[in-house]
């Protein structure tokens, strides 16, 4: 085990956190938003089309898709720097991740609303694992029901966030509008995808 892992409890899960798992973050950041083939869909949400609030991309093993909103993606290649990772993280928290999920937000403006990654396609209760590089954000989760407290993390830049079982099935997440951040912040959210079709279905994007 990773040696400066802190381990948050949830009611009805849990979060691990590890401040400086990435050793110079910043080249990893550089890398990914030079080399990545970022896009920004348009996404169908209550029926009405908006253009997502940041930029994405999806990366993986050969054959998987990744479907949301109405919108479909094959993966592209792992590059050479995540696929290292993620046998990393791997290896560190004994779970097995087959695709990643890249978010891009470009500055302070880009976010992503409250949701949970809870897709059959990801298994009974799926393990999350995500790597921040760049901008320190909030990360805010939520209780589904109960109208529990809100509790909030600030990511640092070379941190992992390992969203244990069974947090999906219980808490909702979200990296809200921070308008005096000017950096930007690219997030690494590592998967398991255990569909037999192969395709992820991700919630609708708020």
């Amino acid at each position: 085990m990773f040696a400066g892992v802190q381990h948050i409890p949830l009611e009805g899960g849990g979060l691990d956190y590890y401040s400086e798992y990435v050793p110079h973050p910043e080249v990893l950041f550089a890398a990914l938003r030079d080399g990545i083939n970022w896009q920004q869909p348009l996404v169908t949400v209550y029926g009405r089309q908006h253009v997502t609030p940041r930029l994405v991309s999806f990366v993986g093993n050969p054959g998987l898709r990744y479907q949301y909103s109405g919108l479909s993606h094959a993966t592209e290649p792992w590059p050479d720097s995540l696929q290292c990772l993620r046998d990393q993280v791997q290896r560190d928290t004994a779970y097995d991740f087959n695709c990643a999920l890249l978010n891009y937000y470009r500055d302070g403006n880009d976010c992503m609303g409250y949701h949970s990654d809870d897709e059959p396609e990801l298994g009974v209760s799926p393990c999350i694992a995500s790597v921040s590089l760049g901008a320190e954000r909030d990360f805010c989760f939520k209780p589904k029901v109960g109208g529990g407290k809100m509790q909030k993390l600030c990511l640092g830049s070379g941190s992992l966030l390992v969203m244990l079982p069974p947090t999906q099935q219980h808490w909702q997440h979200a990296l809200p509008v921070r308008r005096g951040v000017v950096q930007g912040r690219i997030n690494i959210t590592f998967r398991n995808l255990v569909t037999t079709g192969n395709e992820l279905a991700s919630s609708e994007i708020k």
